[in-house]
């Protein structure tokens, strides 16, 4: 009997074999919806635990405040700190009892006015406050001593205003701050942050596809068929990709309405990037599951190869400027630091294309990469 006019197309057989696989697959996440899990109840947990935890400003600071001659000058001056946000002020009689205070970690800095502040104060002279801080902590040490600087600068110039003088300073500053005039590091975090859990989500959701078809025995059945190599990737990347770009959505509204992040850039133009991120975190995940063979060290690996080198070498909350060469020339290897770069300069900057394109040529060559590998480790035969 000749087969022959009953045969399909071949690309309606490849139409066919494509929606077999897609369907046999979207069976499989309703039959473990564990990767439902993964694809929007991750990205929630982490954006609040991360969100509301992970903060660079620092806020209710607890000083010391020591004048030696007190006087109205310096009432003033210390009623500015208690009305600031930044200080939780606390007075001391003298500066041994304020340093016995921060020995003992209870004050974070001293705000030291000598006695004879008020006369150079009002002799529009210098006036310097001494200020020690607790450098165990440097970050907030120095966060701490600029908010000093900038309340005495204030205060400064609110004297000068009492006097109707135009400064008592010999250069006054006046700073304009762009992109985040609150300097909120929440605006600037939450972007980030949503790379850094959509290179984990990404990864994990296809490190286990063929690693299960491993585990269960499956694969040979899927090779015994006859669908491509091509054919079989695409069919376990498409429910994953859709699932994944859902969790990137829920994640970008969460920043938008429960962390107040304002979008100042298209929304199109993250989701178009987004879907060149989403991808190469998808062809790694892929690419490890079939290296890994097997569902638990292809978990492994996915946690260990995409969260913390995506946490730490991202720039997501580390200066990638301020490490060592060799650790930079190491973060281009890293996916999530081109979309850190796309996502805090859409959110925050708007569409700068001079940012956008090379991020997302990069990101596209690694997709390109990591499904290419993905496809090749792919096994095409039996035995």
């Amino acid at each position: 009997m000749n087969a022959e006019p009953f045969a399909l197309p071949r690309r309606a057989a490849r139409r066919l074999h494509l929606a077999g696989l897609i369907r046999k697959e979207f069976l499989q996440i309703r039959r473990d919806p564990s990767s439902i899990g993964i694809a929007f109840l991750l990205p929630i947990v982490l954006l609040i635990i991360f969100g509301y935890g992970v903060s660079l400003d620092a806020k209710h600071v607890r000083i010391g405040l020591v004048a030696e001659n007190p006087g109205p000058e310096t009432a003033d001056f210390f009623a500015g700190l208690q009305r600031s946000e930044y200080f939780q002020p606390a007075y001391f009689p003298d500066l041994s009892k304020a340093q016995e205070a921060l020995d003992r970690r209870e004050v974070s800095a001293i705000a030291h006015l000598r006695g004879d502040f008020a006369r150079q104060a009002l002799n529009k002279q210098t006036a310097p406050i001494q200020v020690l801080l607790d450098g165990v902590d440097a970050n907030t040490a120095r966060l701490v001593s600029g908010y000093l600087q900038g309340a005495w600068t204030q205060w400064l110039n609110r004297q000068a205003d009492q006097r109707a003088q135009a400064s008592m300073q010999a250069v006054q500053m006046q700073q304009r701050i762009w992109f985040n005039p609150a300097v909120r590091s929440r605006d600037y975090l939450v972007p980030g942050l949503i790379a850094v859990i959509m290179t984990l989500i990404g990864a994990l959701l296809t490190a286990m596809v063929v690693a299960r078809e491993w585990d269960r025995g499956t694969l040979e059945a899927l090779m015994a068929t006859p669908v491509s190599v091509g054919e079989v990737l695409v069919g376990k990347l498409a429910p994953y990709y859709l699932l994944g770009m859902g969790g990137m959505i829920l994640s970008i509204g969460m920043a938008l309405y429960l962390f107040d992040v304002p979008l100042r850039g298209s929304l199109w133009v993250l989701l178009a990037t987004g879907t060149l991120f989403l991808l190469a975190a998808l062809g790694m995940g892929l690419f490890i599951s079939i290296v890994a063979q097997n569902q638990f060290v292809a978990g492994q690996v996915a946690i260990i190869a995409t969260f913390l080198p995506a946490f730490i070498l991202s720039g997501f909350i580390f200066d990638i400027g301020s490490m060592p060469a060799a650790v930079q020339a190491f973060t281009y290897l890293i996916a999530a630091r081109y979309f850190v770069a796309i996502l805090q300069t859409v959110f925050l900057a708007g569409d700068v294309w001079e940012v956008i394109v090379p991020n997302a040529l990069a990101l596209a060559a690694m997709a390109a990469v990591f499904l290419t590998l993905a496809a090749r480790r792919m096994p095409r035969r039996l035995g």
